[in-house]
């Protein structure tokens, strides 16, 4: 599997630096964020290294539906209310200008009780 080593989510996964995993498989792992923007607010990353959602080939679509799908499960077992009158936000930053700051593909789970929703 793809790895780069001077990579922070690279490492987290690897377990060089600490995290709060709120999941783990072969493909995927999630963690808490570390400067939540929600009182429910995760990252799930692949574990193959990927800088971006541009970067992204068809050899991902496996792992990038398996994200997609087990994002409501996560969402839900971490404190998001039910839809619809729940519910959650799906972000992905890409690249410098889409607000990418972690050149590893990393999708933010966010949620919880308002008023932190904004548009």
């Amino acid at each position: 599997m793809a790895h780069d080593p001077n990579c922070i989510f690279c490492k987290i996964i690897e377990g060089q630096i600490p995290s709060r995993k709120v999941y783990e498989d072969e493909d995927l792992y999630g963690f808490h964020d570390i400067a939540p923007w929600a009182p429910v607010h995760f990252l799930l990353v692949p574990k193959k290294h990927i800088a971006s959602m541009a970067q992204l080939t068809p050899e991902d679509a496996g792992v990038m539906g398996k994200l997609m799908t087990l994002a409501p499960r996560l969402a839900a077992e971490n404190g998001c209310n039910p839809y619809p009158e729940g519910g959650f936000r799906v972000v992905v930053n890409t690249g410098a200008e889409g607000g990418q700051e972690v050149h590893h593909l990393h999708v933010h789970v966010m949620g919880g009780p308002r008023p932190w929703l904004r548009g």
